[in-house]
């Protein structure tokens, strides 16, 4: 992106949230069944969707490939995850379309250090004056704005807009704000820094585990073998058993198809499923275990 870009992506950001109060409540309902309406047919990293209530004060606002998501409290909100570069005024938009106002955004934290989702990390975080957190390893590609050389991925991402991240988190540590509680979980799959996150959202007296459970495909560049890492290997099984084991009535994802999220949101399948985390786990190890034998099958070269 351009410094033009960043720049115009960066005033439209700020004038989003030039006539809004200090503190917001969502206005309306803002239906899940909407979202996934709109999104019907469209999956793209930009393509622009409009906000959605998923459950208590847990919220989507990001794109229909791409999801980005609102936790509110009282003491102010947690924004997991940001899209690309390209998305960022969008988000922000989501966010004050749900009549919050994105100052009150406290912190800023992320599923994976790739670009399809913490593209928009440094513009989110200079227009709302987030602070940012994360585990080590999303801190050190968040700081350099570059891929970490270790990560499958790292000869097809392109480098992204440097960040400060002001608060490095420990596997198993808890972002507290107000009552809320964001439970960071290291599952360096997908990524070295992959982290998923449980807290809890509630409605009336029903409290329901909020999971949003980072990738679980084993995508790589065309140059990298899994079977020549072991240790990756081995973390990256490590980390499906952890992702089987969490509480989780309601699962998110970062990319909504991997989890048939709008097909839930729009009531073709269940929101709550308690058994959904143990499956998505069961995906990744069915993946991963197939990704290996097809590398068995054709020796490097």
């Amino acid at each position: 992106m351009t410094r033009f870009a960043a720049t115009a992506l960066l005033l439209s950001l700020t004038s989003c949230m030039a006539s809004l109060p200090e503190t917001g409540t969502a206005p309306q309902t803002w239906p899940a069944a909407a979202l996934a309406s709109q999104c019907e047919g469209r999956d793209g990293w930009e393509d622009p969707a409009p906000p959605a209530r998923i459950y208590g004060n847990t919220y989507a606002i990001g794109t229909c490939g791409i999801t980005a998501l609102l936790i509110t409290s009282k003491a102010g909100h947690v924004v997991i995850d940001t899209g690309p570069a390209e998305a960022a005024a969008g988000v922000a938009a989501n966010i004050a379309k749900l009549g919050f106002n994105p100052r009150d955004v406290r912190w800023i934290v992320t599923s994976h250090e790739h670009h399809d989702h913490v593209g928009g990390m440094a513009l989110l975080q200079k227009a709302t004056g987030a602070r940012v957190a994360g585990r080590a390893p999303v801190a050190a590609v968040l700081a350099s704005g570059k891929t970490d050389p270790s990560d499958p991925q790292a000869a097809i991402h392109p480098a992204m807009q440097p960040v400060a991240v002001e608060r490095v988190l420990a596997d198993g540590e808890a972002l507290e704000l107000g009552s809320l509680r964001l439970t960071a979980h290291a599952t360096p799959a997908h990524a070295p820094g992959s982290t998923s996150w449980t807290w809890q959202s509630c409605e009336a007296s029903r409290c329901l585990n909020m999971a949003y459970v980072d990738s679980v495909t084993s995508v790589s560049a065309d140059v990298y073998r899994f079977s020549e890492h072991p240790g990756y290997v081995a973390a990256f099984r490590a980390s499906l058993n952890r992702i089987a084991a969490l509480d989780c009535d309601v699962l998110l994802t970062p990319h909504p198809s991997a989890s048939a999220m709008f097909e839930r949101f729009a009531g073709t399948e269940p929101l709550v499923d308690p058994a959904a985390c143990k499956r998505i786990a069961k995906d990744g190890t069915e993946r991963l275990d197939g990704r290996l034998a097809k590398e068995q099958a054709a020796p490097a070269k």
